[in-house]
């Protein structure tokens, strides 16, 4: 999709405004499948879906795919991806029929190197959210701004970061709704969607990767760490994809310990 020229009038997006500890009181009480059901009546064809192609993916890309077969569905290509989740992407896109749309960083991997080094070895937080910021946030940041949504949907669960352990169902980041329905799952919760549906994990999971990023800074976890000790060393939880980025709520990362 082409953006609109410099000079363009600015798009005109409406706001519904959503009373979100209303909708949360109401939310709560109903199943996955219902929230992303009310997620479409309610945001209509401005919602789309995002992925990691991680070791979950699957449940997400199911779930919502069965109420809107053709939502857009969004991976961000950092370029360090296991060789792994490359067919992993491929082998659900297929089986699933996504309509997927891939965004990479406007540097190559190659080129990113020789002008920052491998800023994953670093022990200072600062620096690996620089690295999400560049490989991850700004082509995220491009795909919104072309798709546009009044929604995006996110497989994020209270059990997996201190972050998301506070988050609401249906939330308000930098413009639009972010909305949650599998917030409440457990991991066992999952396993069992999963085998319900004949589904797979990503290909990592049976060599003890809880959650897989990129191949440089991604490790399996041992007995009694939490799922997501395997990035980054467990210095940082989040990439930076599901955080506020306004000064306002910068907050939100001092609480989440990054």
């Amino acid at each position: 999709m082409t953006a609109p020229a410099p000079d363009s009038p600015p798009v005109d997006r409406p706001t519904l405004n959503l009373d979100l500890d209303a909708a949360e009181a109401n939310l709560s009480k109903v199943s996955a499948a219902d929230i992303v059901a009310w997620s479409f009546e309610t945001f209509g064809d401005r919602a789309l879906l995002t992925t990691s192609f991680g070791v979950q993916a699957a449940v997400m890309l199911h779930l919502v795919t069965q109420v809107r077969t053709h939502v857009p569905v969004v991976f961000i290509d950092t370029g360090f991806h296991f060789q792994e989740t490359y067919r992993f992407a491929d082998e659900l896109t297929k089986r699933l029929k996504l309509n997927l749309h891939v965004y990479s960083p406007p540097v190559s991997p190659s080129w990113f190197v020789a002008r920052h080094g491998p800023m994953w070895e670093s022990n200072n937080p600062d620096d690996l959210n620089r690295y999400d910021e560049l490989r991850k946030v700004e082509p995220m940041q491009r795909a919104l701004a072309e798709h546009d949504p009044l929604a995006v949907f996110a497989g994020l669960r209270k059990q997996q970061t201190n972050h998301r352990a506070n988050l609401r169902h249906v939330e308000f980041q930098d413009g639009r709704y972010k909305v949650s329905p599998i917030l409440r799952w457990t991991t066992k919760d999952v396993h069992q969607y999963l085998k319900a549906h004949d589904l797979p994990y990503h290909p990592l999971h049976d060599q003890g990767y809880a959650s897989v990023g990129d191949w440089h800074s991604t490790r399996p976890i041992t007995a009694g760490e939490d799922e997501r000790a395997g990035r980054f060393n467990g210095l940082k939880q989040e990439c930076g994809l599901h955080l506020p980025t306004s000064a306002a709520e910068d907050a939100s990362r001092v609480s989440a310990d990054l």
